[in-house]
């Protein structure tokens, strides 16, 4: 007993719940709906879904579906308004370790990020969106993922946190929103790990014009 009192705590190590099973089974068909899993592959997922014991027993179960959607192809290139090709990116992966966007660069109607014990930042302030609507499918075990937005943009959040958290921050400024105003949609899954949306002033916005809001 003493050998295990001293272990050093590993959350990932804790026990899950019914809730917490049900949650990554919902994910499973959901996937299943969206063409990435067959129906071998769901009953197999599943019955290591309700076989699972603890937190690091569901990591493998849901590891590769961070892409809730179709793979983007490589993102063509874009001009910024001074006439200069904007870097595309179809995706953004942070295993142990951090990426980050920032700037003009274009982002493809949809775009994945992932995040394994690392941490993803995308900044869409200065970026330059492919249409209307853009779908983030951003996911995490033991990570973070961040996504900043301008005033301007419509932001839906639609994620499953399984003991992490996923959501939209505090705005740091109030939004600005109207009907022509594009759309952002995040969904995917926080695994021990976070992902956050959070409306932010333009970069380089001086604090005193910021308020209290």
């Amino acid at each position: 007993m003493g050998e295990i009192e001293n272990r050093p705590h590993d959350p990932s190590l804790m026990r899950i719940s019914d809730a917490d099973r049900q949650r990554v089974a919902d994910v499973l068909r959901d996937a299943a709906g969206d063409g990435r899993l067959d129906l071998e592959e769901l009953d197999e997922r599943l019955e290591a879904t309700w076989h699972a014991k603890t937190y690091a027993d569901l990591v493998p179960i849901t590891v590769d579906l961070q892409a809730a959607g179709p793979v983007a192809p490589p993102a063509p290139a874009r001009r910024t308004p001074s006439g200069v090709p904007a870097v595309g990116h179809a995706s953004s992966v942070a295993i142990m370790g951090d990426c980050k966007r920032r700037g003009v660069w274009h982002v493809p109607e949809r775009h994945t990020a992932f995040a394994l014990m690392g941490s993803v930042t995308l900044d869409l302030r200065e970026a330059l969106l492919s249409g209307h609507e853009t779908h983030i499918f951003a996911s995490v075990v033991m990570g973070d993922v961040k996504v900043l937005v301008p005033a301007h943009v419509h932001v839906v959040v639609d994620g499953t946190p399984i003991m992490g958290d996923y959501g939209q921050a505090k705005d740091r400024v109030p939004a600005e929103l109207g009907p022509d105003s594009p759309v952002v949609r995040v969904r995917g899954v926080a695994l021990m790990g976070s992902v956050q949306v959070q409306r932010l002033p333009a970069p380089g916005t001086p604090r005193k014009y910021l308020g209290t809001y």
